[in-house]
């Protein structure tokens, strides 16, 4: 360690891409070239201040210093603009920017001896060439770029005290207490209280949180973090858009049939009667679904209705489709695979489901790999029998990064949940028996559907089959709660759908 760190020195500086350009009259803030603020009447010291604060690293030599009331009026308008620079020696080790637009920074008191440790939601990672230290908790970004705050960094992950750390990095501690009392004041680093402990591991509603969850929420919405955010197309010109239609895997085709408009407008149930009486249905009749009864669901919820071409002059520069479910950005990532154990008319296999040519293409005939599937389905269902079919919902990942950032996995999740309701109310309407799933088997899917995982993988599940007669079903569980707000629409308008659970199709099996 060279005895020229011995010192810190906290400066603020603007962030990355900000110039402070002095104009006749008046003071442009710019960052990446678009003015930010315009400040009238600022002092040449002012002036020399604001410009000394400018490039990737704030200068340790000061500057001309102003009245402080003076520069303290102008930073309050700039502060979304401001980091934190804490330099040992001659060397900016810590850079604190920050992420959520104007909030101040103010470090924390740490004693020599309280115990530290990193907070249970900060990770570190690489960005833009420099070790990152972030949380979903924290305000700022934390940028390690001298060794010495590295190896705190790593430290920390056990829990350790400034005293320590000062000893083991060769530094003064006053030196380490400076830097812990940064990272503290991101809420990047835990103090421990008196007695020992951490508020943290006594916070209630911390402790139900898990790390990824609670990190993709901050990350998949505005207001936590400054990163691309939306339809941004980060690739156009780069990559090309993955296709609107996914290509056909190798495999034997089987044609489905096709329902008329005219005969499924005689016969649905209303709305409100398929809203009010869906409910899962983890059990299947004795009487096997039929390929008719599968082909009118496919057809109903996921065939595509229409393609385009890229077109650019209405914001859309990559090809799309239409479908009978809305989904994001008409990005249509969702496809459909299915896990056939008994349907009549069909050999049981693993499907891939065909939207733009409402066919099921074979891609999978081995009995294990169906039978590994429909296993995983079973215990995620509580331990039920054989469905008739398992739905597999895969995403095609790139259809949605390709044009948004930041939200993009969120908005497959979203697809999913709209595309669940649809086919709820579809097979509530057709009579038949639903249940969707809250988990499944990501690399067992990608390897019994020969997918890649990073391309495409399975993000839902679905079970569908044959409805058993009214008296073979459970009771819905909900009938025995406190009815409120008419929960007595529910058995109604089961009784009203029950004549529909019943084949009623020329060649149905009886």
């Amino acid at each position: 360690m060279k005895t020229a760190t011995r010192r810190t020195l906290t400066r603020l500086a603007f962030v990355a891409g900000v110039r402070v350009r002095d104009r006749e009259g008046h003071l442009d803030v710019t960052r990446d070239g678009r003015t930010q603020f315009r400040i009238r009447g600022a002092s040449r010291e002012v002036v020399a201040a604001l410009e000394g604060m400018t490039g990737s690293l704030a200068a340790p030599e000061p500057v001309p210093s102003p009245p402080e009331e003076q520069l303290e009026a102008v930073l309050n308008r700039v502060i979304r603009l401001l980091e934190h620079h804490i330099v040992l020696g001659d060397t900016v080790a810590l850079r604190l920017e920050p992420l959520v637009p104007g909030l101040g920074h103010s470090p924390a008191d740490v004693g020599a001896d309280t115990p530290v440790r990193l907070n249970r939601f900060a990770f570190l990672r690489v960005h833009e060439g420099d070790l990152v230290l972030e949380s979903p908790l924290s305000p700022r970004r934390a940028r390690l770029q001298a060794d010495p705050v590295r190896e705190l960094a790593a430290a920390l992950g056990a829990g350790t005290t400034a005293r320590e750390q000062a000893l083991a990095l060769d530094l003064p501690v006053t030196v380490v207490q400076e830097l812990l009392g940064h990272l503290a004041g991101a809420s990047l680093v835990d103090t421990a209280d008196e007695d020992g402990s951490f508020a943290a591991d006594r916070d209630d509603v911390l402790r139900q949180w898990d790390f990824h969850d609670l990190l993709f929420h901050s990350r998949s919405r505005m207001g936590r973090h400054d990163y691309p955010f939306g339809g941004v197309f980060p690739y156009t010109g780069t990559i090309e858009p993955r296709p609107a239609v996914r290509p056909l895997p190798a495999g034997p085709v089987v044609a489905l049939p096709r329902p008329r408009l005219e005969d499924i407008a005689a016969k649905d149930p209303s709305l409100t009667a398929v809203l009010e009486g869906r409910r899962s249905v983890r059990t299947h009749a004795r009487t096997p679904l039929d390929l008719d009864r599968l082909g009118e669901f496919l057809y109903r919820c996921a065939r595509v209705r229409a393609v385009t071409a890229a077109r650019p002059e209405e914001g859309m520069p990559y090809p799309a489709s239409s479908r009978p479910y809305p989904t994001g950005g008409a990005s249509y990532d969702l496809e459909l695979y299915l896990s056939v154990h008994r349907v009549a008319g069909l050999e049981p296999g693993m499907y891939f489901y065909d939207a733009g040519g409402h066919r099921l293409v074979l891609v999978n005939a081995d009995e294990d790999d169906r039978n590994a599937m429909i296993g995983i389905a079973r215990v995620s269902a509580g331990g039920i029998d054989a469905p008739d079919v398992l739905i597999t919902v895969t995403s095609r990942f790139q259809r949605l990064s390709w044009k948004y950032r930041s939200l993009a996995y969120a908005a497959t999740l979203k697809n999913v949940g709209v595309l669940y309701q649809t086919m709820y109310l579809v097979a509530t309407g057709m009579g038949l028996a639903p249940c969707a799933l809250g988990g499944g088997d990501s690399d067992l899917a990608a390897r019994t559907l020969g997918l890649d995982y990073l391309q495409e993988s399975s993000v839902g599940e679905f079970l569908l089959g044959s409805r058993p007669a009214p008296e073979e079903l459970p009771p819905a569980g909900h009938l025995s709660w406190t009815p409120v707000n008419d929960a007595d629409w529910h058995p109604r308008c089961e009784r009203e759908l029950q004549p529909a659970a019943a084949p009623a199709r020329p060649g149905t099996p009886a």
